[in-house]
């Protein structure tokens, strides 16, 4: 008995530390399907209209798998001391398990919320064939509690969407440029000017590795094509340039409610050149401490042709 209880100890999952649970919660009305949508924009993974009770085998399953999930947003209703009492017990049973748990409180003025469920002509819920005001009331009475234990409360009441987007963005990830992802891809001219991109930048102003034999079968990724495009005439001139005006675009975004940048690289066939420089500068505003991802849209190409 005792080894068996040795081995079922054993066997317990360790605490998930890499692991994080948002609640978003907070007044019908205040804006909680905007903030789902942003904080899925922010790389969690959003579940809605969830009951207290399954978030606790949810959170079981993905910290006691092999999961790449590792931030979890749960949009919670709460209108009910039912609902209440569960919730009480589920962020008891995270913190057992070391789940980081915060929760979001969206509110917002009864004048506001009042015009808002007029304008949708949709009824509270918690109206009940009454007055609105009054579901309003007695829902907030219920959040009473859970408000005062928020982590963040933001009070929608003058915010416009994309004002709330940005209280999000500052409460959950800090502000400012780091909060801009942004994505660089490699292209060629000559298979099409993609449609997607914030930036377009021509680089076969630079010389072609093309027509160096040695290079010509590698690629951007490759060290020595890497080094020619690099140290060619013109290249850490345009780098510098264009990492700065990239840098004030960013910041630009970041106060507007922009999160993510996709910048696009060309040169004729998107093999050597685009490559290399889409390359150095996502290594440039990583330094900067941005979020950056790569790719080369036609690379795809050349090992069909290898």
């Amino acid at each position: 008995m005792a080894e068996h209880a040795q081995n079922e100890e054993n066997d317990r999952p360790e605490p998930a530390n890499d692991f994080e649970v948002l609640l978003i919660t907070g007044m019908s009305g205040a804006g909680r399907s905007h903030a789902a949508d942003s904080v899925e924009d922010m790389g969690w993974y959003v579940v809605d209209n969830l009951p207290p009770k399954l978030l606790v085998p949810l959170v079981d399953m993905m910290t006691n798998s092999a999961s790449k999930i590792h931030k979890l947003a749960a949009v919670i209703d709460v209108r009910s001391r039912t609902y209440f009492d569960d919730l009480s017990q589920v962020l008891s049973h995270l913190d057992d398990l070391g789940v980081k748990t915060r929760i979001l409180f969206l509110d917002a003025s009864d004048e506001v919320l009042v015009k808002r469920y007029e304008s949708v002509r949709r009824p509270h819920p918690l109206q009940r064939g009454g007055r609105l005001i009054d579901g309003i009331n007695e829902e907030r009475a219920l959040l009473a509690h859970l408000k005062e234990r928020a982590d963040i409360v933001i009070d929608t009441s003058s915010l416009s969407i994309h004002q709330l987007s940005t209280k999000l963005y500052e409460g959950l990830l800090g502000t400012g440029p780091t909060t801009v992802a942004v994505h660089i891809f490699s292209f060629g001219f000559k298979y099409g000017i993609p449609l997607d991109a914030d930036f377009v930048a021509d680089v076969r102003f630079l010389p072609n590795p093309f027509w160096v034999p040695q290079l010509r079968e590698l690629t951007g990724i490759d060290k020595p094509v890497s080094d020619y495009v690099l140290a060619s005439e013109g290249a850490k001139a345009f780098l510098d340039s264009y990492e700065q005006a990239i840098l004030t675009a960013i910041q630009g975004y970041a106060r507007e409610d922009k999160h993510f940048v996709t910048i696009a690289v060309g040169c004729t066939g998107g093999q050597h050149r685009s490559v290399a420089m889409s390359e150095e500068l996502a290594r440039r505003l990583r330094g900067r401490g941005l979020n950056v991802t790569v790719s080369a849209r036609e690379l795809h190409r050349h090992r069909q042709n290898v």
